[in-house]
């Protein structure tokens, strides 16, 4: 629920896995797997002899293999990293040691080689070679050869043990398919463009929505008073925006103007809000980049259109408060208060509407995570007490965790109707004279 991936986890009789060979398994799981990245590093150590320069001796290669094992285990970012990843990050490093080297006087424009003869770099040959655009071209082919899936399938088979143990972890996870990019796991993107969870849950949003309000529009097109229940609490929630929040923080004529922006956010948010509360998905305002965008909006918004009313350095200009004082004093202020005015209000501009992504993010986080130290209270006390006590506070934990959620709902609600209460008034600030 709080941290997005690349697969909904359901309960596991929902959704089981049978898969029976490596191919069935998707590409980036047989990547991070363990005898995969062993005959990968195999014949990637085959390929180093060919690139040219300076070929390492056995003895290098054998402990470039016991580096990679131990880096692999060194960091959690490291973990299930392959060995032409590990060779890059070394190459990566001595690379911006080479740089602070050059500022030092006398090394500004010596190149990398010189640098290499000085210093005592790990895996020396390797950056050598990587030096070489010609070796460099090399161990991208080199790369790809090594990582051939299609070969490793055709030759590697893997144990019946191995494949339970595998189709055992997947149990419960329906894998987002990815036509548009590479996984490096199940949590991370390797390249191109991955579709998350979260992803899917905001389109799912924006369609209910859209569906909803058409069919709200073509009803009240069709009629002149409200009938149902559904329609009625609509036709609430949409005049409570216009009349209670865009009209008083924009003005009656303006308000209408931006009330369709407003509705769009408030339903919006709402909506991935009240998904973080159903099981086995999440509220994508759990993420820093959905309400970094959100947030976006109504800063481009607010922007635009200051800029369309008056004009791009008016828009700029009107960053700073009127102050009704004499020529005289104000020409003098003007040099050196009027300047500080702006760079505080301009720099305010852009913290404001940060915050106002950030506070979303955080309140809906927070609920999460009360939720989530609630429920640890009965895991935690059945180590430690005895049974007929773990029972009375599994008891108390889940009526606990039942009032958060009724509280999480109000929640929903309520973050909805600050964020657009906020960008109303941001709005409102960009396009009236301060």
């Amino acid at each position: 629920h709080i941290k997005d991936s690349y697969y909904f986890e359901v309960p596991r009789a929902l959704w089981s896995s049978h898969r029976e060979s490596i191919g069935d398994f998707p590409s980036w799981w047989v990547r991070n797997d363990s005898d995969f990245q062993k005959w990968e590093a195999e014949r990637l150590i085959n390929e180093l002899g060919g690139l040219g320069g300076d070929a390492p001796s056995d003895i290098a290669l054998h402990d470039l293999v016991h580096d990679w094992e131990h880096w692999q285990h060194e960091a959690h970012l490291n973990h299930g990293r392959p060995l032409d990843v590990f060779l890059e990050m070394q190459n990566a490093n001595a690379i911006a040691a080479w740089k602070a080297w050059q500022k030092q006087e006398g090394n500004a424009k010596k190149p990398i080689a010189d640098y290499l003869d000085e210093a005592d770099v790990p895996y020396e040959w390797f950056v050598r070679a990587m030096a070489d655009p010609e070796t460099a071209e090399k161990w991208q082919g080199a790369k790809r050869e090594a990582g051939d899936l299609a070969a490793y399938e055709e030759h590697a088979e893997w144990s019946e043990t191995k494949i339970e143990h595998y189709n055992e972890l997947l149990q419960g996870k329906i894998l987002i398919p990815q036509p548009f990019g590479e996984l490096r796991n199940a949590y991370q993107r390797e390249s191109g463009f991955a579709i998350s969870k979260f992803m899917v849950i905001e389109v799912v949003v924006a369609v209910l929505v859209c569906v909803l309000f058409a069919w709200l529009a073509k009803r009240m097109a069709s009629s002149d008073r409200p009938r149902g229940r559904l329609w009625n609490m609509l036709e609430a929630f949409l005049l409570f925006i216009r009349n209670d929040i865009a009209r008083n923080a924009i003005g009656h004529h303006d308000g209408d103007k931006f009330t369709p922006v407003l509705w769009s956010l408030f339903f919006f948010i709402l909506g991935c809000n009240l998904m973080g509360i159903l099981p086995w998905l999440g509220a994508p305002t759990g993420s820093f980049a959905v309400t970094l965008a959100l947030a976006v909006v109504t800063f481009g918004t607010g922007m635009l259109c200051g800029m369309k009313r008056f004009g791009f350095f008016g828009f700029w200009k009107n960053q700073i408060p009127s102050m009704h004082l004499p020529p005289a004093i104000l020409f003098t202020l003007g040099l050196v208060v009027i300047p500080m005015l702006f760079v505080i209000e301009v720099v305010g501009l852009f913290i404001k509407h940060g915050v106002l992504g950030i506070r979303l993010l955080a309140n809906m986080v927070a609920g999460h995570l009360v939720l989530f130290g609630i429920m640890n209270i009965a895991f935690g006390g059945e180590a430690i007490v005895a049974t007929t006590s773990w029972w009375m506070t599994a008891a108390i934990v889940v009526v606990g965790a039942t009032l958060f959620t009724c509280l999480e709902l109000f929640v929903a609600f309520l973050q909805a109707y600050v964020f657009s209460l906020l960008s109303a008034l941001f709005i409102g600030q960009a396009v009236h004279h301060h």
